[in-house]
């Protein structure tokens, strides 16, 4: 692996990127209190919303994707959204990146970058 490598390289590029998004969204659906915020979405809603992490994980990955929808604060205003649902989040999030054995190193890198988001996301 070259030493400026990206994480969306190290991750598998978009295709690995795109499975994680295949993965962690159903897992946030089904979730009993995150359920909530999918309960009245259309298919098309749903499918834009899943090329949209796609491209934002693409994009704070390193890759050459750019994401074009609005600022996390913009897009997760008055949803009111907990600390207890980020903690839930994060836990989904933690086991899809188990799930596809991605490395220690990377799964942190990515952790930090979602994080970072925390403050524009979270209002309670």
């Amino acid at each position: 692996m070259e030493k400026d490598e990206t994480l969306y390289a190290r991750m598998g590029g978009y295709e690995a990127i795109s499975a994680v998004a295949d993965d962690l969204l159903p897992r946030l659906m089904a979730d009993t209190e995150l359920g909530r915020f999918w309960a009245y979405r259309g298919t098309d809603g749903l499918q834009r919303e899943k090329q949209m992490l796609i491209n934002f994980l693409c994009a704070k990955a390193g890759g050459p994707i750019l994401y074009t929808g609005r600022s996390m604060k913009t897009s997760h205003q008055g949803m009111r959204i907990s600390d207890d649902d980020w903690s839930r989040f994060v836990t989904h999030l933690k086991a899809t990146l188990q799930h596809f054995n991605v490395p220690e190193k990377e799964r942190q890198e990515v952790l930090a970058f979602i994080e970072s988001s925390r403050g524009d996301i979270v209002e309670q």
